[in-house]
């Protein structure tokens, strides 16, 4: 089924040849390895994003590590916000013999390799046995390695518009899906769960040992030498398709490919759609970037928590061919305002996790979780990601519907960015508020109210505990769920109006 077209869209659309994959028959016939490799870089691509989300939980495992702390490294994440930046270089500078993308992909990914072999040789440093972890030197480093794999994001993303042809187009959100998830699980569950000698102990080991079964360090060593043997493989026996003087493809220069942007963003419909990517993941900034490290103070081990995201990955990993009927109709984008009230109203069940967390630990010098709340707890993990991986699909979907195909990877890469972006700010808001909002008092002095690191140092040197007044979880929760509704009342009909544009509303006039 054909999106509906007014009839002043029809106008004055350039002689561009546009592709309505939506009633094109699939057919994987000669792009099978091309599929392949497009779920290896997405997997190498998942990676380091999977790292990133890791290293928080293991810091908030230590207990000395602040929300403050933590907003610091929620920095690093930024690069994927600001790609855009650089994107332009990345489309329009490139050797032609080794190929456009490959131009990019292979000196990124032997310096993503370099980054965890160094990170490797100085884990010491960074993860020092007894003193508190250098948060600095952590945002440094990932810093630099998610600028790497950022624009790795914006070269694979680039090479996937034309690795694939142009029947089997719409599959190139399935393997950016499933290929970032395989990719995020591994960075995100072997640094924590096989390095955890508690792990190792309780599930693996028939008699108790020392460590688990693969340390930080050697986790580092190995990646980077997959990244080094991947890229090598890619670099040899892969050769990438001239698309110059096809397809309408139109050579520009470093100059007037950072002029595209701008011609893109004069589009009326890429504007109003830029505001509401911006502002849409406000509603759910708090359930999304705090729920886990408030359930570590209140007593879920960090390995508990990664075996039960371990398992809601293995679930997204299988979603995109489970949802791709719904995600790929006509109308993506009423699926993503549908999901968007759902995930807003599933907020309440985070408050309400929160709440009886503390009180399923049972604490007489070590912590008893029953079986009844861990049912609980995947449950409503379990909701929340297929909601939230059902909106990302949906939205990946309209993203490459929209689309001008003469400038594919700068056009995408613009979008993502945007979405990306949205989801930046408000996470590192959400975790620099938290300790904004609450309200603390010493136990043994009414008059510190333990707001810094030194305060709390001090109420525990004379006996007392920080006993929490005021929850900043529970009215920072609040208070994006009423921003997230205002947002549904602004952009609802907004986003309703855009999905029904035909394509030439979204060429880029030149």
């Amino acid at each position: 089924m054909s999106s509906p077209i007014n009839e002043n869209e029809t106008e004055k659309c350039p002689d561009v040849q546009v592709y309505n994959t939506t009633d094109i028959k699939r057919n994987f016939k000669g792009d099978r390895m091309n599929f392949i490799l497009l779920l290896l870089l997405y997997t190498m691509q998942g990676f380091p994003i999977g790292l990133t989300s890791a290293i928080p939980i293991l810091l908030q495992s230590m207990k000395d590590v602040s929300y403050q702390d933590q907003a610091l490294f929620s920095l690093v994440i930024w690069p994927f916000s600001l790609k855009l930046l650089w994107a332009p270089l990345v489309d329009a500078l490139y050797v032609r013999k080794i190929g456009r993308r490959k131009s990019w992909l292979l000196p990124v990914q032997y310096l993503l390799g370099s980054c965890l072999l160094y990170m490797s040789n100085d884990i010491d440093t960074l993860f020092p046995k007894t003193d508190k972890p250098n948060i600095m030197t952590w945002t440094y480093m990932f810093f630099i390695t998610n600028i790497l794999a950022a624009t790795q994001d914006i070269v694979i993303d680039g090479w996937a518009l034309t690795i694939l042809n142009k029947k089997n187009l719409d599959h190139t959100s399935t393997c950016n899906t499933t290929g970032q998830t395989i990719g995020v699980m591994l960075g995100s569950m072997v640094p924590i769960l096989l390095t955890s000698e508690d792990f190792c102990n309780k599930y693996l080991w028939v008699e108790p040992e020392t460590g688990g079964v693969v340390s930080i360090e050697s986790f580092f060593f190995v990646w980077g030498i997959i990244f080094m043997s991947a890229t090598t493989l890619i670099a040899i026996f892969k050769k990438e398709k001239d698309h110059l003087l096809e397809e309408n493809q139109i050579k520009l220069n470093v100059a007037q490919n950072y002029g595209l942007i701008w011609d893109i963003l004069k589009l009326p419909g890429i504007r109003k759609l830029t505001l509401a990517l911006l502002t849409a993941r406000v509603g759910f900034s708090v359930t999304d970037s705090v729920t886990y490290l408030k359930l570590i103070d209140a007593g879920i081990s960090k390995d508990d928590i990664a075996i039960i995201n371990t398992a809601l990955c293995l679930i997204k990993i299988c979603l995109p061919l489970l949802s791709a009927k719904y995600t790929s109709g006509p109308k993506p984008m009423s699926i993503y305002l549908k999901s968007t009230i759902m995930k807003l109203t599933w907020s309440i069940a985070f408050l309400a996790l929160i709440y009886i967390t503390p009180r399923f630990v049972i604490n007489n010098g070590f912590v008893d979780i029953p079986v009844t709340y861990y049912v609980v707890l995947i449950f409503v993990l379990f909701v929340d990601e297929i909601v939230s991986y059902i909106m990302f699909v949906a939205m990946l979907s309209f993203f490459s519907r929209i689309c001008d195909p003469r400038f594919g990877g700068t056009y995408l890469t613009l979008l993502n960015t945007v979405s990306n972006l949205g989801f930046t700010w408000t996470s590192t808001v959400a975790l620099g508020m938290i300790d904004l909002l609450t309200i603390k008092v010493c136990s043994k002095n009414s008059k510190n109210y333990c707001s810094t690191m030194d305060q709390q140092n001090t109420c525990e040197t004379i006996g007392g505990d920080c006993d929490t007044l005021v929850n900043g979880y529970y009215i920072g929760t609040f208070i994006c769920m009423i921003v997230g509704l205002l947002w549904i009342c602004v952009f609802k009909n907004v986003l309703k109006s855009l999905q029904t544009k035909s394509s030439c509303y979204w060429l880029v006039k030149i």
